[in-house]
């Protein structure tokens, strides 16, 4: 090699790519501080939303339970009069108890799945059919009342369904 100065624009080659690789390297690094940033902010974020849904669960198990004391004390009541075997004051009572937890639950929501007329596969459960004058497929009985919350079905209703009129022997179809 010869001992000839260097032109500026050997220089700038050479630097150049030590600066590009620097650039570059600077460039990763604010992108990886970025990123990492980023996750712990999710990562806080996914923590406090689930801190919060169970707060808001506990506050409304709280109120729940809450509203539900009063019909405590009623079946307490209720459970004295039997001890004192005063049965107008029972039964009123059982009435109140019943009465109290149904205005309850129908303020959070609870429906009365309907039964009247033709079975419904989506709100009913059939555990019968037997013959009767009614048009095949009609609720003829309500074994057990059914109860949806909102657009979701807690319970189905258990009905008896009719085979329309045939010659009187019972079929299961659970």
């Amino acid at each position: 090699m010869t001992d000839e100065p260097r032109t500026t624009d050997e220089e700038q080659l050479e630097e150049a790519p030590v600066d590009e690789l620097t650039l570059v390297t600077r460039e990763r690094d604010e992108y990886l501080d970025a990123l990492q940033r980023l996750k712990a902010e999710f990562d806080n974020y996914r923590k406090r939303v689930a801190r919060d849904q169970q707060e808001l669960a506990a506050r409304a198990h709280e109120r729940l339970v809450k509203e539900l004391v009063p019909i405590l004390d009623d079946l307490e009541r209720a459970l004295e009069a039997v001890a004192q075997h005063e049965e107008a004051q029972l039964e009123e009572g059982v009435r109140l108890v019943h009465r109290s937890l149904g205005d309850l639950l129908a303020r959070e929501g609870l429906i009365e799945v309907e039964t009247a007329g033709k079975f419904d596969p989506h709100t009913q459960e059939a555990l019968l059919s037997q013959p009767s004058d009614e048009e095949e497929g009609s609720v003829i009985q309500v074994l057990q009342k059914g109860y949806s919350l909102g657009d979701r079905v807690l319970r189905p209703a258990r009905v008896v369904i009719s085979a329309g009129p045939g010659d009187g022997v019972l079929e299961s179809s659970g």
